[in-house]
């Protein structure tokens, strides 16, 4: 990480269910990936960049960033000097919850806009800045309570239910049969051709079918399936380097660099959230 860049990460015995990172970001880019959980924050200072739903977003200092659960986006500094955030990862149970509680609606509810900024979102910015800070100096419920209206304002005003899916394909088969092949087989992937062969499409047709459903092709799939098992074998407690074997990266060094791209800090550092500590203050 260059010297001009921070991360944090931890988790906070106040926020169940939400995974926390404070990062300041010039040269580092993430890949593009997915998360289980939602991601929502806010830019603190300078300009960040992302690649979402087929679009390229900037989000400003005060500006709130929305990005759904499973839906792939990148990252990267959108001005010389980088940008500085913080962010927040409910998990799905934890903003389906609320949604129920206040707008008593059935399913998993979703954030048609990507970034608010301005007057509609300095109210919520204000409250997930509190809700962050205060989980970072260890007070529980101030942090609960801040985060809990922070996530209740974004899903009145911002959030929607998704419409009933079409009826599923030729093609949604396959691409659902060869991302079971991939969960089943990390450590020893078999090529696109087998693959392919294996759930009786043509190579091409599964790569279009495969990033039409996915969002990424089948290899930066496993990869994110990769990292989504390392961070559970890192909660664990198993060693890093025991973990690259067991998720299928070639060492150590190869688990590091996919990691932060998709989670923004190593594995040492996550690991190290496992257990909450209160971290010192930094001006990021």
């Amino acid at each position: 990480m260059s010297a001009q860049e921070a991360a944090r990460f931890w988790r906070s015995p106040g926020l169940p269910g939400v995974d926390l990172l404070k990062a300041r970001y010039v040269t580092h880019r993430f890949t593009r990936h997915v998360h289980e959980e939602y991601a929502i924050g806010v830019i603190l200072s300078g300009v960040e960049e992302f690649d979402y739903r087929g679009a390229r977003h900037r989000a400003g200092a005060g500006a709130v960033v929305l990005v759904d659960p499973e839906q792939v986006h990148t990252g990267h500094a959108g001005v010389p000097d980088g940008w500085a955030y913080r962010m927040l990862y409910p998990s799905v149970r934890v903003i389906t919850e609320i949604a129920r509680e206040l707008l008593a609606g059935r399913g998993t509810p979703h954030f048609p806009q990507t970034v608010v900024s301005g007057a509609a979102g300095a109210h919520a910015a204000a409250l997930l800045r509190a809700a962050h800070g205060a989980a970072e100096h260890g007070d529980d419920l101030a942090s609960s309570t801040l985060a809990r209206t922070a996530f209740g304002a974004l899903v009145r005003h911002h959030a929607a239910y998704r419409p009933a899916r079409p009826p599923r394909s030729a093609g949604d088969r396959a691409v659902r049969l060869a991302r079971e092949i991939l969960h089943e087989r990390l450590v020893d992937p078999p090529t696109l051709e087998d693959l392919a062969l294996a759930v009786e499409v043509r190579p091409f047709t599964l790569i279009r079918a495969f990033k039409a459903a996915t969002g990424l092709p089948p290899h930066a799939y496993l990869n994110t399936l990769r990292v989504r098992r390392a961070r559970s074998l890192l909660d664990s407690g198993a060693p890093a380097a025991q973990v690259a074997a067991e998720v299928g990266f070639t060492d150590q060094a190869h688990l590091n660099r996919h990691f932060k791209r998709v989670v923004g800090v190593p594995p040492a550092a996550y690991q190290r959230a496992g257990t909450y500590k209160t971290p010192p203050a930094n001006r990021t």
